[in-house]
């Protein structure tokens, strides 16, 4: 009987049903779009951060940022170069310089992986590499007609000769070929060649990363000369997204030789074993390991300005409280229409109640319709939303994340391999273009049926209320 009278109600008054779901499925689409839209700015912010220093990292330790003394001049790159007779000599060097000029023990890293709280820890080594190479030309002298001057030289002029020489700064990265589960190289997937091998901890091989292996024709099974030290390309990584970390990447022993930097580390890739606890692990290291800075995930987000740190805040405040203000007044005009519809239903409930249905039976069956239409709705919403969701992931708009320094003591820990610029820089930045997604979860889903029941049952508790406070010899009296 309560299916069959639900059903007949519901064809009766196929109209105000349809409004009542078409207002609950809008709040549910947009509720469902907004969120696939936070969950896909997360989603580039963590793809933003790994880029910068990897997969699974939740921190980075460095060595605290010593302020320059008083009257002193910073460390610059010198090339020098000899002198020689043959005109047409080429002339080429490579300075390998520590980025930043600052280093830690490599020791740091075990300890730094002793606390409490921490589940690894990787030292790398961040080093930038400048190649000159060109040649000096030596001018000629070229006699003016009609002689040489009176009692002096020939009169003339020296033309031609000069210098031209190339400069090529790349970014190379000291790996610890034994544990490659932390750091840089895990934001890049090898596609082609092979990664290290944990017994290549000295041998001179190397992985390139894809933009600067094309820029430089490079290939797997082919060479690479850094500082006059021939390495053999064994691989050549993609970054996932973005820049990659760093140009080339070398074992950590090799990098620290070429570098004059042995036993030294520029940073310390951390895990926590509890993501809840990273908080407290940064105090823990910071407490008990001097002269250290710590920077997690979280701060160097902060860092992360320009359309993708924008759109981001608009999901977060704007999208989220407009989906609220429509999921709210969706609710109350469900509510209401509903309420609204048993008023005009006032004989029928009426002589219901005269034939032998009590209140609750009454209140039910208002009730079970409301949330027939809530459901109806839900469907459509989640309909609505799934189509917005997977536009939104077609069209996949390019979003910027401009990466400044700041976090960790002034400097930016990830950008040491990848960043542009030169040494013991302060505010290098990055940019990066990334592709927005707007993935659905399950728990969304789960939130949108939640969301159609409520809708149900508020609209239906506001009917029933009403339908619950009639008296038959009342409703009567009433002629619709």
């Amino acid at each position: 009987m309560f299916l069959t009278y639900l059903r007949r109600e519901l064809r009766r008054r196929r109209k105000a049903a349809l409004v009542v779901a078409s207002g609950l499925a809008l709040g549910i689409a947009l509720v469902i779009v907004v969120n696939a839209v936070s969950a896909g700015m997360n989603q580039a912010q963590g793809r933003v951060l790994e880029s910068l220093y990897g997969l699974g990292t939740d921190m980075t330790v460095t060595k605290a940022a010593v302020p320059p003394e008083e009257g002193g001049t910073a460390q610059r790159p010198r090339f020098r170069f000899d002198a020689g007779d043959d005109d047409d000599a080429e002339q080429s060097q490579d300075i390998v310089m520590v980025q930043g000029f600052e280093t830690l023990a490599a020791t740091t890293a075990a300890r730094v992986g002793e606390q409490d709280g921490v589940a690894d820890a990787v030292g790398g080594l961040n080093v930038r590499v400048m190649k000159v190479d060109g040649q000096f030309k030596r001018g000629e002298f070229e006699q003016e007609p009609g002689g040489t001057r009176r009692g002096g030289p020939a009169a003339g002029a020296v033309r031609g000769g000069g210098a031209d020489f190339n400069v090529d700064s790349y970014s190379v990265y000291g790996t610890d070929v034994a544990r490659q589960e932390l750091g840089p190289l895990t934001s890049s997937k090898i596609t082609s060649g092979r990664t290290f091998t944990a017994d290549e901890t000295a041998a001179d091989v190397a992985v390139v990363d894809s933009a600067y292996a094309q820029e430089k024709e490079l290939k797997a099974g082919g060479t690479l000369t850094v500082s006059g030290t021939e390495f053999t390309v064994i691989g050549i990584a993609t970054a996932d997204s973005g820049d990659a970390a760093a140009d080339v990447y070398l074992p950590l022993a090799r990098a620290q030789t070429l570098a004059d930097a042995k036993d030294k580390i520029t940073t310390v890739y951390v895990k926590a074993a509890d993501s809840q606890r990273i908080a407290s692990v940064k105090e823990t290291i910071q407490k008990n390991i001097s002269g250290t800075t710590v920077t997690t995930s979280a701060d160097l987000a902060q860092t992360v300005s320009g359309s993708l740190s924008t759109a981001a805040d608009l999901a977060a405040g704007v999208g989220r409280w407009l989906s609220v203000v429509v999921l709210v007044a969706a609710f109350l005009v469900a509510g209401l229409l509903t309420s609204s519809a048993v008023s005009r239903r006032v004989r029928e409930f009426g002589t219901l109640k005269a034939l032998g249905w009590k209140s609750r039976r009454v209140t039910g069956q208002v009730a079970g319709e409301a949330l027939v239409n809530g459901l109806i709705g839900g469907a459509l919403g989640i309909g609505i939303g799934l189509a917005g969701a997977w536009a939104i992931t077609a069209f996949s708009p390019t979003l910027t994340a401009q990466l400044g320094g700041g976090g960790g003591g002034g400097r930016m820990p990830g950008a040491g391999p990848g960043g542009a610029g030169g040494p013991g820089r302060g505010g290098a930045s990055r940019t990066l273009d990334i592709a927005l997604t707007a993935p659905v979860s399950l728990t969304t889903i789960a939130l949108a049926v939640a969301l159609a029941v409520a809708g149900g049952l508020i609209a239906g508790g506001f009917g029933g209320w009403r339908a619950s406070r009639l008296r038959p010899a009342d409703a009567l009296r009433r002629v619709e």
